[in-house]
């Protein structure tokens, strides 16, 4: 089977991605036979990153177009993208740095939506840099979302066959109560199903978290599960989806975790992401379902604290290369399920 081509961009250069870019791609050769890793990023950065983890900064290549990688052992491709970022101090937000991975992620899209690539693998950004770079996206995921057009979407986070799809994410608790609605919860349950029904598992069961405490407990602690969340589910299983909830999240999360359910989705950011990495840490990645190519990311942030130490884990990225590749040969399908499920609700 031929080798997917995977864009994978730096991400802020001032945090971990240059290191944790050069630790995965020369440390770890056994992904080369599985994708062929273009970065999309800049070359003094991921020279410096490979410099920081012992390795021999001429490994980083820098290449034109992405037919021109190689994909050798003991070097990295890179496409650059923009100006030099060689001024970019470690470990200190900066604009210039925000910029950059804004770039990075845009050239990422364009040579996807060309078909140069066959997906996308995202190193973590700062949110913070990336705004005062003059880009005020929330983050990655509707970035991605905007390049591509699209407006239905999720973040989901996996680790092995257990998916974790958002209503909510990168917005306050108050703005992720007004965004929770009949609406966009079936469109999250309607996504869940394609990807489901896209992996050969149409009748997967589909669990639910509540918004608030008990799921509101009969209305006692909120009105937004029985009103919002429960008609939701009730009209998902009309068409045919097979959902449950929604579940008091403090039960619906354990039992996903000990295997009773393999797709999950949650209210609001952290109602996902604080039990999924406390529990699966470096064995988590970050899927964004939804988007005509898969974008795989990590599921950490850049670390600014530990930025240039040598002592980053690339585990996340590592499995994030190794998940887009494995997802990438039949994202097609899991698009079209999508966007026929979507016509058909």
């Amino acid at each position: 089977m031929k080798r997917p081509k995977l864009a994978v961009t730096l991400g802020d250069v001032a945090g971990i991605g240059p290191e944790i870019m050069a630790k995965s791609l020369l440390w770890h050769d056994d992904l080369r036979a599985t994708c062929v890793p273009v970065v999309i990023g800049d070359e003094a950065a991921l020279r410096r990153g490979v410099a920081d983890v012992g390795g021999d900064p001429s490994a980083v290549r820098v290449i034109g177009s992405v037919v021109e990688a190689r994909n050798e052992p003991g070097t990295i491709d890179l496409i650059q993208t923009g100006p030099s970022l060689r001024d970019v101090r470690i470990g200190e937000l900066s604009a210039a740095a925000g910029d950059g991975s804004y770039r990075f992620v845009v050239e990422a899209c364009r040579l996807a939506r060309a078909g140069e690539v066959d997906g996308i693998v995202t190193a973590p950004l700062n949110k913070a840099a990336m705004h005062a770079g003059g880009h005020t996206w929330p983050g990655h995921t509707e970035l991605l979302a905007h390049e591509f057009g699209v407006r239905d979407f999720s973040l989901v986070l996996s680790a092995g066959d257990l998916y974790f799809f958002h209503l909510t994410t990168h917005v306050s608790m108050r703005r992720a109560i007004e965004d929770i609605t009949f609406e966009r919860t079936r469109l999250v349950l309607d996504l869940a199903g394609a990807f489901a029904k896209s992996m050969g598992k149409p009748d997967e069961l589909i669990g639910l978290a509540g918004l608030n405490p008990h799921a509101g407990e009969n209305r006692l602690f909120g009105t937004e599960d029985a009103d919002i969340l429960a008609p939701a589910v009730a009209a998902a299983r009309a068409s045919g989806l097979n959902v449950v909830g929604p579940l008091p999240g403090d039960a619906l999360i354990p039992a996903a975790v000990r295997g009773k359910y393999n797709l999950v989705v949650v209210c609001y950011h952290d109602q996902g992401h604080a039990p999924f990495k406390a529990v699966y840490g470096d064995d988590g990645v970050n899927i964004t379902v939804g988007l005509p190519v898969v974008r795989v990311s990590v599921d950490h942030g850049t670390a600014f604290d530990i930025a240039g130490t040598g002592i980053a884990r690339e585990a996340s990225l590592v499995l994030a290369m190794e998940r887009a590749a494995q997802l990438a040969p039949g994202w097609d399908h899991v698009w079209r399920t999508a966007q026929s499920a979507r016509k058909a609700g």
